[in-house]
């Protein structure tokens, strides 16, 4: 049996399941403290469920607390940035282009020195032991722990940035290092960010991480813990405390793999209503679509792997107009149990509207007997003309598909979608974010820039996926088990001897006894 927990801000939600039997589900407000949530949560799954600890095999718990961090500023480290790359490179250094605020918070102690390759192998410049030197002395007399180490074309030829994170250890012992190859993608300076946004945050990962398995400790799950992370695959814990940033939009991941599993289709729409928002976004052969464009994480440009995912401000808290003709994006959120009409608040709502049609019981429908009726139709009408438009604007192609709605908020669709060619409703649709961490595999993926005309492209492409499989590996997948899920070939015409940009991501299963 596993047990899936899904941390949104809004709600906690978990279930247990059994193979593809939901045993035990829950739904409940996020606590402050995220933590006893959880607690209470695991609380209610193993008591409804008659479940005792010892049948647990494992956990899987997505959460957004990393995001949270970085949009709101808090639980950041300084941290130290050291780009390999000069004499290139000097009029754009680490940072330039990021929000005051968040630049200030980490501390603005930004390092170049000589060094690196270009995609070629072609050596920019020799590492200079002397300028390597005097930033680590500056880093020790700033009482600086904390680095981010990245360097041009680095997940084709990692040296640099392994020779200058080795030296750095030697010196800093107990310094906590983010090497940028790691993350994947060639672009330098999104991947500097990416590895910049996840130093800054290893030691709130680890009092997260140790909250978490100390949670499951105390209710007897002595079992393998994961996170999800965001293309709809898990961490170890481990591997969590090394790259949190990984975690980023695994929220709305979980809630699209949840219904894949709950519905069995593998190519469809999937719309999540929660409290504040409905996230739209697009199933192909299973697993959620990614984004081909740069990400922004609370204002930094970054080439994370994340889904394509469009927010809509519509969910079960969201304000509605007099006239109900204006629906969002402003939402009372979690304090919609008080702040709503229903339960003796003065703001309009859309879980109002629901009730005033008579399509809800939710709370005290006498609170909202003076909703004129032609508001709640124009409110009702409002809220499906926004969905349809948003899904239509995500059709691949824009061609058909059915849409499946999740979340708890999916009760505000009392209608058919006309951008639906079929609208699918599954049973445990409210915590399909829950099923979705609980039904997670174990992801890796590689991307290195080759010559067909020097590698044989059956050759360069074992070579990435090999990479690949041992990123999974180390984050605790089954070697046996693990395939190539995607493998992308992207051409780069304007560089020489046949560049062509090679991609592959796989998954497997989690390898038995993993680590927790």
């Amino acid at each position: 049996m596993r047990i899936g927990v899904d941390v949104g801000g809004t709600h906690t939600d978990a279930v247990i399941l059994d193979g593809d039997i939901v045993i035990s589900a829950t739904k409940a407000l996020t606590s402050a403290d995220v933590v006893s949530g959880i607690t209470a949560a695991l609380d209610t799954l193993l008591k409804d469920g008659a479940v005792s600890q010892d049948k647990i095999d494992t956990v899987m718990i997505g959460t957004t607390q990393f995001t949270n961090a970085i949009v709101e500023r808090r639980e950041l480290a300084p941290v130290a940035a050291i780009r390999i790359g000069l004499p290139s490179g000097r009029g754009m250094p680490p940072m330039v282009d990021w929000p005051d605020d968040i630049r200030m918070a980490l501390g603005e102690h930004v390092y170049m020195i000589h060094g690196g390759y270009l995609y070629d192998g072609f050596p920019v410049a020799d590492i200079d032991d002397a300028e390597v030197e005097t930033v680590i002395n500056d880093l020790i007399k700033k009482g600086i722990k904390n680095v981010a180490i990245a360097s041009a074309f680095s997940p084709m030829n990692a040296d640099p940035e392994k020779i200058i994170g080795a030296k750095v250890k030697a010196a800093i012992p107990d310094a906590r290092i983010t090497l940028s190859y790691n993350f994947g993608r060639l672009g330098l300076m999104e991947r500097e960010n990416a590895a910049i946004l996840n130093t800054a945050l290893l030691p709130f990962a680890d009092k997260v991480v140790n909250s978490f398995l100390g949670a499951l400790s105390n209710r007897g799950l002595n079992c393998p813990a994961f996170i999800s992370q965001n293309d709809g695959t898990l961490m170890n814990a481990d591997f969590v405390s090394a790259y949190p940033a990984l975690t980023f939009a695994s929220g709305p991941t979980n809630s699209l793999r949840g219904a894949y599993k709950l519905t069995g289709l593998q190519d469809a729409i999937v719309v999540d209503i929660g409290g504040t928002t409905s996230d739209i976004g697009v199933l192909q052969g299973g697993f959620p679509r990614e984004s081909n464009i740069i990400t922004e994480i609370g204002g930094v440009r970054t080439n994370f792997r994340m889904p394509d995912i469009m927010a809509v401000g519509l969910g079960g808290g969201s304000h509605v107009s007099k006239d109900g003709r204006k629906v969002g994006p402003q939402s009372v959120g979690h304090k919609l149990v008080t702040e709503g009409l229903v339960f003796g608040g003065n703001i309009l709502t859309t879980t109002d509207i629901l009730v005033a049609s008579g399509a809800s019981n939710i709370g005290d429908p006498n609170k909202v007997s003076s909703v004129p009726q032609a508001s709640v139709k124009a409110a009702i009408q409002t809220m499906h003309d926004m969905l349809d438009r948003n899904i239509e604007m995500m059709k691949p192609g824009g061609k058909d598909m059915p849409v499946i709605l999740v979340g708890g908020g999916a009760v505000l669709v009392t209608q058919g979608l006309k951008a639906a060619s079929k609208l699918h409703r599954p049973e445990n649709a409210g915590v399909a974010n829950a099923i979705g961490a609980a039904i997670a595999q174990i992801g890796g993926e590689s991307e290195r820039m080759l010559s067909y005309r020097e590698t044989p492209r059956e050759e360069a492409i074992k070579l990435v996926t090999d990479a690949a499989r041992a990123r999974a590996v180390k984050a605790g997948a089954d070697a046996a088990s693990i395939k190539a899920v995607d493998i992308e070939e992207t051409a780069i015409p304007y560089m020489d001897e046949g560049a062509t940009r090679v991609r592959v991501k796989v998954i497997g299963d989690l390898a038995t006894g993993g680590a927790s």
